[in-house]
């Protein structure tokens, strides 16, 4: 797969293509399902696949004051993406002259012009160009008249339920909701960051921790104790998290804390990332640290029970 940013470095080579286009922040089941019709639709065209997608969030840019907390970063949704089995990843710079773009001068130079499209694939209700003036059946026009066939996705859901969407996602993490979460991803959520070095009561408590400092605006699942996975690496660890403010001591600063088992080592510096599986419990301020003990006890045993540990 290749990956490229902005539409001027897009291969001199680059063949005709499907193009499926969105902010694709989860790439969730919905996302999925898109990625897969462009994927089949440039199999059956002899085109190639790719998935065009944008940074900053466009929100970042149109409305500052509202921009929601992201779901994965950047390197995460192109590498997702890629696993779809798009054969290119186009990131296209969210700017202020973007985003003034008309709809026909981004049809024209990005989509045609920059990517040679055969076919556009995007949501039923996808928006484009300044103020969103652009809706798909404009889109199709465009396609008419600069060769193209568009390929408008229903939006996909459960039975009984709203389409998949980043929205729901967000709402379900705020609330500590992270199976729900995962219905909707096709896969566990999961928190990036680095490790970096926090009170260090957890040593002292029998429990070392590593805390992670997520990357900027990530979205962040509700106060509590979480069971889960710590990918470091090429490794996956099991782990009890919790995130918080640790009400036992201080209740200062919100921060994320994984105690994974059976572990022990240096990790300080270390891009990982944390995957939610199941919420356990609420944080609980104790008025003894040795109750705040057998509660870790308690919870990594839940831990190991949950995750199919011995």
């Amino acid at each position: 797969m290749e990956t490229w940013r902005g539409i001027d470095a897009t291969p001199d080579d680059w063949p005709d293509s499907v193009v499926a286009v969105g902010v694709f922040d989860g790439v969730h089941r919905g996302h999925a399902a898109l990625i897969g019709a462009a994927v089949t639709a440039a199999a059956e065209r002899g085109a190639r696949s790719v998935a065009c997608t944008f940074d900053p969030h466009p929100t970042a840019v149109v409305a500052p004051h509202a921009v929601p907390p992201q779901l994965m970063s950047l390197e995460r949704r192109v590498e997702l993406l890629g696993s779809l089995g798009v054969d290119g990843v186009c990131v296209l710079p969210f700017t202020e002259a973007l985003s003034r773009l008309s709809p026909e001068y981004f049809v024209r130079h990005v989509l045609v012009g920059g990517l040679h499209a055969v076919g556009v694939v995007v949501g039923e209700d996808f928006r484009f160009g300044h103020k969103a003036a652009g809706d798909v059946k404009l889109l199709a026009e465009f396609g008419q008249e600069y060769g193209f066939e568009v390929l408008a996705q229903p939006l996909t859901a459960t039975a009984g339920s709203d389409a998949f969407s980043s929205t729901r996602v967000r709402k379900a993490i705020t609330a500590g909701e992270v199976i729900a979460a995962a219905e909707i991803l096709g896969r566990e959520f999961g928190v990036e960051g680095t490790v970096v070095h926090g009170a260090a009561r957890g040593v002292g408590l029998g429990f070392p921790t590593a805390n992670i400092a997520p990357f900027p605006g990530a979205a962040i699942p509700a106060d509590g104790v979480y069971t889960g996975w710590f990918h470091m690496d090429s490794q996956r660890l099991p782990a009890a998290i919790s995130v918080g403010t640790n009400p036992t001591f201080d209740g200062g600063e919100r921060t994320v804390e994984a105690h994974l088992l059976d572990f022990s080592g240096d990790l300080y510096g270390d891009r990982v990332r944390l995957d939610f599986t199941t919420r356990l419990r609420d944080q609980i301020a104790f008025d003894d640290v040795d109750d705040l003990v057998k509660q870790i006890e308690t919870d990594v045993a839940q831990t190991r029970a949950a995750l199919g540990l011995r």
